[in-house]
């Protein structure tokens, strides 16, 4: 089904009916490999919060749905329209507003590659500690709405953990202020945290104050080598349960590195490995050799401590630079389904051992890393996309792991949100009744299901009925 959206051009708002630009918002990252979309009736692109009323209270009034969109980095699907109608860039709305280092805060659009909020504070030895790997190419709206987190979790929390304030839009164009620019408040219902990591299906976010912290005086980091996976993930189980004060630990399975290797040019060496950093303004000499301690308790082969930041640099490339290396692999094997699922510390191994065993039973390259610290790894089972016995292996796989990662006490997705991909999960996570709690919560929000019909929930819900999606018809 195809929505009228000729009211656009009537606004004033950048819009679009290109072919090209409807097509480019079809997709995201973790969809545009062999995937096909769906094409949004039309794009625009508000350069104001103002504009981003404006079009969603006409776009409400008309039954027209709104996806909203930033940077396309999104893994599971969650900002490309499964209701055709509207594609909302918000990439204009780009701005940093207002630096504040003596409140330790910054005022930002959601269009902002979060790069650059460090880049704005650095001056005044501040940094935004718990941006992901791609802060460099996603925008601090994406992350927001995700609650995206990253390498430095384990020490600094989620994203959503440094949001003090939002703007944000609703569905029938209200703005409204949620959250206070004090750190702490118990003033009403906490709507700011309804709104992080609610993938663009509450509100569409306008504007964020964010928390900052200062810059360590001392960053240390390194790698250690294993002789196995199992004593990897133990050694990282442990040191995280001993209270070691690591900023990052990151596993890297003897696979992803040989992928990291071929795809960066790197010699790491064929053998599991953790990768650290440890960030403190004193005593860090002590706190590396409380790290090398816990790692020699499970069986270390090799300890390299980097020895200044350009060895860390370079040290790191080959971590930050692992989802491109698993696409770019193998000429006819493709990555499916970027697993991110996030267990109990105590749990962690247990977890990646069992992705390890399937990998095993249904012979499948099924690579494993990710943010151990928090419990969190990340893998993809490779499978030839032009056979379907071997994908539906792969596909097997990758449930079977988010399964798994249930039962464990955990979750189906630590970083990525639920999007297309995670749908068919959340009951199990969460329950029928949790999951129809959340759906009231949908409805008392957008009551005409406008922002980003079909995330989230399997079914679009309207008044207790089931409505059938549009693009089915």
């Amino acid at each position: 089904m195809t929505y009228d959206c000729s009211f656009l051009a009537d606004l004033d708002v950048a819009c679009s009916f290109d072919d090209d630009d409807r097509e480019s918002h079809a997709t995201d990252w973790g969809t545009a490999e062999g995937d096909e979309g769906v094409t949004p009736d039309a794009v625009v692109w508000p350069a104001s919060t103002d504009e981003v009323a404006t079009v969603l209270a006409s776009a409400d009034e008309r039954g027209v749905p709104v996806t909203p969109y930033a940077a396309g980095t999104s893994l599971e699907g969650n900002a490309v329209p499964a209701r055709r109608g509207i594609s909302m860039n918000v990439t204009r709305m780009d701005a940093v507003l207002d630096v504040r280092p003596e409140d330790f805060q910054v005022d930002v659009r959601p269009g902002l590659v979060g790069q650059r909020i460090d880049e704005a504070v650095a001056e005044h030895g501040l940094f935004f500690p718990p941006m992901p790997a791609s802060a460099d190419i996603s925008t601090i709206g994406g992350m927001i709405i995700n609650d995206a987190s990253g390498m430095k979790t384990v020490r600094y929390g989620e994203v959503g953990d440094w949001v003090l304030e939002l703007e944000a839009v609703l569905a029938d164009g209200t703005v409204l202020e949620v959250g206070s620019k004090a750190v702490k408040t118990s003033a009403g219902y906490n709507l700011k945290d309804l709104l992080v990591g609610s993938e663009g299906t509450l509100a569409v976010v306008t504007r964020a104050t964010l928390r900052l912290a200062r810059l360590p005086e001392q960053v240390r980091g390194g790698r250690a080598v294993f002789p196995t996976l199992d004593d990897a993930t133990e050694a990282i189980s442990a040191t995280v349960r001993a209270g070691v004060d690591v900023a990052t630990i990151e596993l890297v399975d003897e696979l992803s590195a040989a992928m990291a290797n071929a795809y960066v040019g790197t010699d790491l060496p064929d053998a599991p490995m953790v990768f650290f950093e440890i960030h403190a303004d004193h005593g860090i000499e002590e706190e590396l050799r409380r790290c090398r301690e816990a790692f020699e308790a499970h069986g270390v082969e090799r300890f390299e401590a980097a020895a200044d930041e350009a060895e860390m640099a370079t040290l790191w490339r080959a971590r930050r630079e692992l989802a491109l290396a698993l696409r770019s692999y193998d000429e006819v094997l493709t990555p499916l389904a970027p697993g991110d699922v996030t267990v109990p510390i105590g749990k962690y191994p247990d977890i990646v051992r069992y992705a390890k065993s399937l990998a095993d039973e249904y012979d499948l390259l099924v690579p494993t890393f990710g943010h151990a610290g928090d419990g969190n790894v990340h893998y993809s089972a490779f499978a030839d996309p032009t056979d379907p016995e071997m994908v539906a292996d792969a596909k097997a796989v990758y449930e079977k792991v988010v399964v798994r990662a249930i039962e464990l006490g955990g979750t189906a997705t630590g970083e990525h949100g639920v999007g297309l991909g995670k749908r068919e999960f959340l009951e199990l996570e969460h329950g029928v009744e949790g999951v129809e709690a959340m759906r009231r919560v949908k409805r008392a929000f957008d009551p005409n299901d406008t922002l980003n019909p079909g995330k989230m929930f399997p079914e679009t819900v309207d008044g207790g009925r089931v409505r059938v999606d549009p693009a089915d018809d």
